[in-house]
């Protein structure tokens, strides 16, 4: 239905030096003052909130990206990096790492740093400028080469896909050891023999469910690295859930490890770090208790570190005990 014309109302303006001049004004439509129909939030969690009408309004600030290339780590070493496409459907891909003093030698190997970015499994990246700055400063330290997966993220692509792709990528790295990979970097750098998983929050998580996937598959490597990993126990546990709509409840195998899968854990040693003031400390301390008493056929150690909160290495790297952090998994990973 058309709206009715509207009136011409002649308005004089008076100001100093300008003609008079005739306005025409219309009121405002109806529609303008339409309040907008109401959209109730469903959920509410730490990183998202979800409302009635299926929209997803995200808590934290867009990621920024940086693309690869040769950069200069936090203590000032020269690290390479690039970008290679796993899988096109559905899209996975990944940033690899290469130490630039590793290319003088030809003939040297490496060991290899798989990696597992944190981020609630809803943001952050392989991409961002704290993920790359941080796989750098791990790589230069440690001497290895790093391949950094670019997951899918949840709520947008639910639960288990972040999961999944992690393994499908781990095992495209792994082809390597078989003489079929293509990645010149893996295939002239990397000693396959020496492979340790890695992982921040998420990502520990993440690294875990890898680490039991390859037991589960009769593979071992050297280590996992599990930094200030989510294990389930807190608030954020009904967000999990939400996002994993095929779960089986609080005591998913994802969620909360059961002993039969410690058991199966299909590498050598664990190292769990974890900080004081993080409300996912009580669940990484009882993950280590827990492996300890499954008769896992390895050794785990952990470490907390006091006053600190989840994940503060990550945002200063030349932070005294954010060095020391790195410091603990170059020894693990050198064997020293």
């Amino acid at each position: 239905m058309l709206s009715a014309p509207c009136s011409p109302f002649n308005h004089l303006h008076f100001s100093l030096g300008l003609p008079l001049r005739q306005t025409t004004m219309c009121p405002p439509a109806a529609s303008a003052f339409a309040a907008a129909p109401p959209d109730p939030v469903l959920h509410e969690f730490r990183f998202f909130r979800v409302y009635e009408s299926g929209r997803v309004e995200k808590l934290h600030p867009t990621t920024q990206f940086v693309p690869a290339s040769a950069s200069l780590s936090a203590h000032g070493f020269t690290v390479l990096s690039k970008d290679v496409v796993i899988s096109a459907d559905p899209p996975v891909s990944a940033r690899l790492f290469l130490p630039a003093s590793v290319c003088t030698d030809p003939t040297e190997r490496v060991p290899l740093l798989f990696y597992v970015h944190g981020g609630g499994f809803t943001f952050e990246s392989a991409f961002s400028p704290e993920t790359h700055g941080y796989v750098s400063e791990l790589v230069s330290r440690v001497h290895c080469v790093a391949v950094s997966v670019e997951y899918r993220l949840a709520p947008a692509v639910p639960i288990p896909a972040c999961y999944d792709d992690s393994w499908a990528t781990f095992r495209w790295v792994m082809a390597h050891k078989e003489g079929n990979g293509p990645e010149e970097w893996i295939a002239r750098y990397a000693d396959l023999e020496k492979v340790f998983v890695a992982g921040d929050s998420a990502g520990g998580n993440i690294s875990h469910d890898i680490a039991v996937r390859i037991g589960e598959s009769g593979l071992k490597i050297q280590g996992a690295v599990l930094s200030h990993p989510f294990f389930g126990g807190t608030e954020d546990d009904a967000m999990w859930l939400y996002m994993c709509p095929g779960n089986n409840g609080l005591y998913d195998r994802r969620l909360r490890p059961r002993v039969e899968d410690l058991r199966r854990v299909g590498c050598r040693k664990v190292l769990v770090l974890a900080a004081e003031k993080d409300h996912l400390r009580a669940s990484a301390e009882s993950y280590v208790e827990e492996l300890r008493k499954s008769r896992w056929e390895g050794e785990a150690e952990l470490v907390v570190f006091e006053g600190e909160d989840h994940c503060f290495h990550l945002k200063d790297l030349v932070y005294q005990k954010s060095v020391i952090l790195v410091d603990k998994i170059v020894s693990f990973v050198n064997g020293d």
